[in-house]
């Protein structure tokens, strides 16, 4: 058998395995194709279909939730008279957060993690490996929260539902670490470059928050699933449903006075936000309640502001598009403050108590039981921002405001500073209003947000408690690498240990029948009195007085670890310290074991081997 034979056979040998590993019973048809082109294939082209199908799966389901959220906003506020309208905004959205309760307690046992912070985690503690459950229940959570007027956006879902896609199919064709996390990146780049129809800011999107501390030298599977999310989504959706803004101004740079006061401002009102957010999860988080409890308290706020503010109702792009289109007059025309005479300080009024109370809408949508993102809280408030600063100075006597260009800029600014994403936050409003000549004004705003934004908190809150747990990535990559381990994994559990009144004769014997160089003194309730090391025993080993006792030579030990406490930490007591072994105790003080500090440092050595 000559070698072409033979490696023809092998690779046969190679899918028989397969095949029989996964069963009849269990595979599909394109499973045993896709693992027979998986055998035949280089690793650069199965990653790159792997990324136009991972793609592709996460771009439908990004259409899919669209488009039901759409068709329920479009018959709510299009298809019902005003008078009817009203009872639709306080029953559906109070129906909206207690039905999504409701389906997490029964169908998914309670299991509610939300949010992009969940991805990460899953990315920095469980090796990329996320659920299959978020497969579909984001898209069915999101579905009924916003649907019915959740004031959230879908779009986080959309990235949480393709993140788990990505990591799932990378699970059944039995991917390495790094090739299912860039694959659980593609899903998510995929699903908001559907959501949006831009794939430039999908791919920015997962570059700056998901693959946060992450070493990547492959980015093309990145690219193939944002396109082809982005096609799926300007293929299905219907031109009313895309994220698009076709009015705007051409630049002039004698408007850039204006975008400098207007990044300051979305700065200072992306901070705003973020704090009556925390403020609204620590007030619900603190009610007595049962989570259905909750979930009725919070939709019974949410009714209330979406009667007084309709726009606040749901997403908010529609809103948004009429500010672009100049229809103020209609969207305030739609809400109570009908009744009062339009003049310019009606507008100003709207549009100040629009902004204040969107931040609220969304927390208790978000933290009271609901399911959504800041994706478009934040552009939606971000563009009404900007469209009040417009009207402001319009009324002040400036002349030829770049009012469209105001709230374009507006939503990169809020959104850059809620999410602390300006580069996605620049690309997705070029993109979404073809407006590359504003890149200018865009990187002005998005940036000075960006800057207040970290001036206030270097990371983002939402994401801070986890970072600082370390159970997320951050850009300190040395922290990234130390978080991956595990206390427990470096602990000696067989140390050698001795009674605080053994004699000098019994340490020798425990020296002569072990083989190790530090020993941990206890009292009768194993309770830490101190350590004696070798270099303790060495003045005493000829010493004719064996009866010595073992508290003459106890020490206290230079730090203490207790089992709670991060690799980083440790590493840094044993820095601060200049020791190479520590004693591990528990809450009572009770000794478990020696921990090494060698032990770590090649662990350390391997990852960044692995991740590198």
């Amino acid at each position: 058998m000559n070698f072409h034979n033979k490696k023809k056979f092998v690779s046969f040998l190679k899918f028989k395995r397969d095949f029989q590993q996964y069963g009849l019973k269990k595979a599909r048809s394109y499973e045993i194709i896709l693992h027979w082109l998986k055998n035949h294939l280089s690793r650069n082209q199965f990653l790159i279909l792997s990324g136009i199908l991972v793609g592709c799966t996460a771009g439908l389901a990004g259409v899919i939730l669209k488009t039901v959220v759409h068709n329920i906003h479009h018959f709510i506020t299009h298809k019902v008279h005003f008078e009817y309208q009203i009872i639709f905004y306080i029953v559906f959205p109070f129906l909206g957060i207690v039905l999504t309760a409701a389906i997490v307690i029964t169908l998914f046992k309670g299991q509610d993690k939300k949010g992009i912070g969940a991805i990460l985690y899953e990315i920095a503690q469980n090796s990329s490996i996320v659920s299959n459950v978020k497969m579909y229940s984001q898209i069915i959570q999101s579905a009924v929260t916003v649907g019915l007027g959740g004031s959230a956006g879908i779009e986080s879902p959309i990235a949480v539902t393709g993140a788990a896609i990505g990591s799932n199919y990378a699970r059944t064709y039995r991917l390495s670490y790094k090739e299912r996390t860039l694959l659980l990146a593609a899903g998510a780049t995929a699903g908001i470059a559907s959501a949006f129809n831009a794939p430039i800011a999908g791919i920015m999107f997962a570059f700056e928050i998901l693959l946060t501390g992450v070493v990547f030298t492959d980015f093309i599977p990145l690219v193939v699933a944002a396109v082809c999310g982005s096609l799926l989504s300007r293929i299905l959706l219907q031109e009313d449903v895309l994220f698009r803004f076709y009015t705007r101004e051409a630049f002039n740079y004698y408007n850039v006075p204006y975008y400098l006061i207007l990044g300051l401002i979305t700065g200072l009102y992306a901070r705003y936000f973020v704090v009556v957010s925390q403020k609204v999860e620590h007030f619900i988080n603190g009610l007595q309640l049962s989570r259905l409890r909750k979930a009725m308290f919070g939709g019974a706020v949410l009714s209330l502001l979406c009667v007084l503010f309709p726009p606040l109702f749901g997403e908010g792009y529609d809103t948004v598009k009429d500010f672009t289109n100049g229809n103020i007059n209609s969207v305030i025309h739609n809400s109570f403050f009908r009744y009062f005479e339009i003049k310019e300080w009606t507008v100003i009024v709207f549009l100040v108590l629009v902004c204040l109370l969107k931040a609220f809408a969304t927390s208790f949508t978000i933290f009271s039981g609901g399911n959504g993102g800041n994706f478009a809280p934040s552009l939606f408030a971000g563009g009404s921002v900007g469209f009040l600063f417009a009207v402001i100075c319009q009324n002040l006597g400036f002349t030829d405001v770049p009012v469209t260009n105001l709230i374009l800029v507006g939503m990169a600014g809020a959104m850059s500073g809620v999410l602390y994403a300006p580069l996605t936050a620049i690309f997705l409003i070029a993109e979404s209003s073809f407006g590359y000549d504003l890149f200018i004004p865009l990187m002005i705003v998005a940036v000075m947000s960006y800057l207040i934004a970290k001036w206030f908190a270097p990371i983002s809150p939402e994401l801070k408690n986890l970072a600082d747990q370390g159970k997320i990535f951050t850009h300190k990559h040395d922290n990234n690498l130390l978080s991956s381990l595990q206390t427990k994994d470096f602990i000696d559990f067989n140390s050698q240990i001795i009674n605080e009144n053994s004699s000098l004769k019994e340490l020798y014997h425990l020296i002569s029948n072990g083989r190790k160089n530090n020993f941990a003194v206890v009292n009768d309730e194993y309770k830490l009195k101190g350590i004696v090391t070798l270099d303790d025993i060495r003045p005493y080993l000829f010493n004719e007085d064996q009866q010595l006792n073992i508290s003459k030579l106890v020490k206290i030990p230079e730090g203490l670890v207790h089992l709670n406490d991060k690799p980083v930490t440790i590493i840094q007591m044993f820095d601060d310290t200049d020791t190479w072994h520590l004693p591990v105790v528990d809450d009572d003080n009770r000794f478990i074991g020696f921990i090494s500090k060698s032990a770590m440092l090649t662990s350390y050595r391997q990852l960044l081997k692995d991740y590198s």
